[in-house]
């Protein structure tokens, strides 16, 4: 276990806020955890789980005890008729994970290429992009329980996956079952080991995103192979969104909203140009970012957190943002929405 006092976190997260850590202990195997709970004065404390650092807002020092996830590993574990199953270390980052599956011959996560963060992050936020959710290829999780040192397993159901959303998400519910912790929530209670995907054979492409639409057009590329599709989604996602490395920011900063087909119908009748999408339950899904781009919030900024000049569903750091600066602008941006659609937005980054 190794444990650093005082320690920066602007580089532990992407969207280079300027805090620090006044415990942090590095997670690079069970043990470690195992023994931050047993340790007499770190024990007690509250801890903070944290990943890639790309999808929170630090507002300030943090004063819990930092996990800092670096669980390394990657390899297939189970071939099925139906699926591969591979497991990786949460501390794996999330993009070069895609590019090892892609190059053992194991296609599934080809639309998910890009998305910053780890692979232990990824069922938290139940990533998702150009039309398919982490949920679709998950097949189970292990993880610690951060109360009483007790590893669990969960399966998709337990994970309780929506729109952005899991059980790590959500406030604790009652005390530990047998099997691990039960309850509505596990935010601040579970620390991700390893997660396993279900990588699906045969394998068929997702296509159904406009912007991967005009790849195929412009490729003319008919039936076009999962690592084509991974170039296209890199390509697509380099020329819209800005490198973390280059300018600081947390990639989407707001969900897409939600409506009923009659919400919608209002809206159309008033922003006939609004970008919406038919959902298969029956709701209608808006573009967060028109919404913000129609409000004039494109390119604008406050202080030194700006809106992103190429797609206003990004917030980004002018160089020497705080967090205070990042959620005023959000919270301007929250009402500009709300005054002219009705909509509220919410949040994607987790707020510290």
């Amino acid at each position: 276990m190794l444990v650093e006092k005082n320690v920066a976190l602007q580089p532990y997260n992407t969207f280079g806020i300027v805090a620090r850590a006044h415990t942090l202990v590095r997670v690079a195997q069970e043990a470690d955890v195992q023994a931050v709970l047993a340790d007499p004065a770190l024990g007690p404390q509250p801890k903070f789980v944290l990943g890639g650092g790309s999808n929170i807002v630090l507002t300030g020092d943090v004063r819990p005890v930092v996990l800092k996830v670096e669980i390394t590993g990657r390899r297939l574990v189970e071939e099925t008729d139906r699926a591969w199953i591979v497991q990786a270390g949460a501390g794996e980052n999330w993009h070069e994970f895609v590019g090892w599956t892609l190059a053992q011959g194991f296609a599934g996560l080809e639309n998910l290429a890009l998305i910053p963060g780890t692979v232990g992050g990824s069922p938290v936020q139940n990533i998702g992009a150009y039309g398919v959710e982490l949920q679709d290829r998950f097949d189970s999780l292990d993880a610690l329980d951060l109360t009483t040192g007790r590893r669990f397993t969960l399966d998709a159901a337990q994970c309780g996956f929506g729109y952005r959303d899991s059980v790590f998400k959500h406030a604790p519910g009652p005390a530990s079952g047998r099997s691990g912790p039960t309850g509505l929530g596990l935010a601040g209670r579970a620390l991700i080991t390893q997660v396993r995907f279900a990588l699906p054979k045969p394998w068929k492409p997702v296509l159904g995103y406009l912007d991967l639409e005009k790849k195929m057009a412009e490729s003319g590329m008919a039936r076009p192979s999962a690592q084509q599709i991974y170039q296209w989604v890199c390509d697509i996602r380099g020329a819209k969104l800005p490198d973390p490395r280059v300018i600081g920011n947390a990639g989407s900063f707001f969900k897409n909203p939600t409506v009923t087909p009659e919400q919608c119908a209002d809206i159309i009748a008033r922003e006939p140009r609004i970008v919406h999408y038919q959902l298969a339950n029956g709701t209608v899904k808006l573009a967060a970012g028109w919404l913000i781009d129609a409000c004039g919030w494109k390119g604008k900024s406050v202080g030194n957190a700006g809106v992103y000049e190429k797609q206003a569903l990004v917030l980004v750091n002018r160089r020497g943002a705080t967090g205070g600066e990042v959620m005023t602008l959000a919270r301007a941006i929250q009402t500009s929405v709300y005054e002219r659609f009705g909509i509220r937005l919410e949040p994607e980054p987790v707020v510290v």
